[in-house]
């Protein structure tokens, strides 16, 4: 009995061993496993917290380690790119949620022959009288004018009209000799024929001559009546007045045909010819369109506009066309389509006064871009013809091209906006501190005032800025432009020549910008080179130099106002008061 409970108890005790053998190593070797897994899984996740950044889509400089707000603007962070290994130096890669949010869109670059527009080219002008027929009613003897019958400019005149009444003591004269030669004409026929070829010289009728030789009576005040039929463009006497033989009395115009005068680009000349036919239409009349012919493509060159008159006559029969009247112009230009010829959408192209860039799309899977300078010819409509930096095939930014930029811009590549860049075209200050440009410029007292009175269309300029109005800014900006080139630059030293001729540059390139991110790239170049000269002007006062501190990513930018509270012209509603007043001219 005993001996069997002891072999029980032994069977026991083996049983248990070899269990803790079998299932004890696969549990611990189980339970390894399983930590080494765990601390495997918590470190990659460590890992990747630690690698991944936040970033604001607004704001792509902001770059934090974990979710939240944009402390800027208050938007939610954004997951950044991880990474953008594999890229060429000059390369930038985007992610796909800040290329739909800034709405990036590409064009593949065709031959030129492939667009609707191809060689149209699109002129503004005016309509002007026809000077080829306006005539000038004069006196043709001396007298004071006792009666003026025309009165105002616009009034139409008829042929054989009476146009003024005029005592001539010279023709009263004259009147009394023929009257004498008359009653002796039988004995002495050549005074009496040269008495009448002098009244005749004197542009009177036959049947005024006569008139005077049959009643025998001298008239003291006679008429002058109209030679031609037109409209009066200007009345140049007065009555009362007492005007020489041959002196202007009115000014006619004949309005059956006017000019329609195009300004037209230094670069656009060689594709206009004479008798070409241009297409014509008028605000007044939107939904018609005038075909007329290129009589006159001036030979001088205008030196403040650098453009050339292009003209053409038009019937005007109906008095549809007005002097003065603003006309659009679209003609088929001379073109030599070459293989290598593109046009592209005028909104991928960065303008920045001296070189004209693009962003291709360099991965056709990836949004992975270059920024690559090429040379614009002729715009036609909206399209630019590219005559070197791009192939056939090339897929390029046509939408959210300034954006791409930025993003290049904050990765350190090249951009337009890159300090590297901008070197090239800024002028130096001398010193980063704006006031500190007040030392070292002079302006003579004649500059200073000739400038002054090109501020209040840069005011208007920024105003528009304000309000986000690009096609106001472009117009503003041209005509800050036409009254900066038109001062006088004698006397001026090297530094003040650079800062005007800097800020002309900056401002053509804002005129000839039609995309408000562009033009506000150029105002922060305009400013940097326009205040410092504002600040040096003789007896200038009532202005605020201001600063939005986020401008110029970040950087800063200045601009002139007249209103010590601040309307932000770098941003408009979206931070219409962001800035601060830093300085004043007083």
């Amino acid at each position: 009995m005993n001996k069997n409970i002891l072999y029980i108890a032994i069977a026991i005790i083996v049983g248990l061993g070899a269990g803790w053998l079998i299932f004890g190593s696969s549990s611990e070797e189980s339970m390894s496993n399983k930590n080494k897994a765990d601390m495997s899984e918590s470190h990659d996740h460590a890992d990747e917290s630690a690698d991944e950044m936040w970033t604001c889509s607004m704001h792509p400089q902001i770059m934090q380690p974990e979710p939240g707000d944009c402390p800027i603007c208050g938007m939610d962070l954004i997951p950044a790119e991880a990474g953008a290994d594999g890229l060429a130096v000059n390369e930038i890669k985007m992610t796909e949620n800040a290329m739909a949010l800034a709405n990036i869109q590409t064009t593949i670059v065709g031959n030129a022959k492939a667009s609707d527009d191809d060689g149209l080219i699109s002129l503004s002008g005016k309509i002007a009288e026809n000077e080829e027929n306006n005539t000038i009613q004069a006196s043709y003897f001396k007298g004071r004018i006792e009666r003026l019958n025309i009165n105002y400019e616009g009034q139409q005149v008829n042929r054989g009209q009476l146009l003024a009444t005029i005592y001539a003591p010279d023709l009263v004269a004259a009147q009394q000799e023929l009257i004498t030669a008359a009653s002796l004409k039988a004995s002495q026929p050549a005074l009496y024929k040269a008495v009448r070829n002098k009244l005749k010289n004197w542009k009177l009728s036959e049947k005024q001559i006569n008139a005077i030789e049959e009643s025998g009576t001298v008239r003291e005040n006679f008429p002058i009546y109209a030679t031609v039929s037109g409209t009066v463009s200007e009345v140049m006497a007065a009555q009362g007045d007492y005007v020489n033989q041959g002196q202007p009395i009115v000014k006619l115009s004949n309005l059956n045909s006017v000019w329609a005068e195009f300004d037209a680009y230094e670069n656009q000349i060689a594709q206009f010819s004479l008798g070409q036919k241009i297409n014509i239409t008028t605000n007044a009349y939107p939904n018609k369109e005038f075909e007329g012919t290129i009589s006159f493509i001036d030979p001088i060159l205008n030196n403040a506009t650098r453009t050339v008159t292009i003209r053409a006559t038009l019937q005007n029969k109906n008095d549809l066309f007005k002097p003065g009247m603003f006309v659009t112009g679209k003609v088929k230009g001379i073109t030599q389509t070459m293989e290598n010829t593109f046009t592209i959408p005028a909104s991928a192209v960065l303008w920045t006064g001296e070189r004209s860039l693009v962003y291709v799309k360099t991965n056709p899977n990836e949004p992975v871009f270059e920024m690559r300078e090429v040379t614009l010819g002729n715009r036609s409509g909206e399209n630019y013809q590219v005559s070197t930096g791009l192939n056939n095939g090339d897929e390029i930014v046509t939408n959210g091209t300034f954006t791409v930029d930025a993003a290049a811009q904050l990765q350190g590549k090249k951009s337009m906006m890159n300090q590297q860049m901008m070197q090239e075209e800024k002028v130096t200050m001398g010193t980063t501190d704006l006031p500190a440009g007040k030392a070292g410029m002079s302006f003579s007292k004649a500059f200073s005032s000739d400038f002054s009175k090109a501020l209040p269309s840069y005011l208007k300029m920024k105003n528009a800025f304000v309000a986000s109005d690009a096609g106001r800014v472009s117009s503003f900006a041209k005509a800050t432009s036409d009254k900066l080139k038109a001062l006088s630059t004698e006397g001026l030293g090297k530094m003040e020549r650079q800062h005007l001729t800097k800020s002309i540059e900056m401002l053509d390139a804002i005129a000839n910008n039609d995309i408000l991110e562009n033009q506000r790239a150029h105002f922060v170049l305009l400013n940097e080179n326009m205040v410092p000269i504002a600040m040096n002007i003789h007896d200038l006062s009532g202005y605020y130099i201001q600063e939005c501190p986020m401008a110029n990513n970040n950087k800063g930018a200045v601009w002139l106002s007249t209103e010590e509270e601040v309307k932000n012209p770098y941003y408009g509603d979206a931070m219409l008061t962001c800035g601060s007043v830093i300085d004043s001219i007083q």
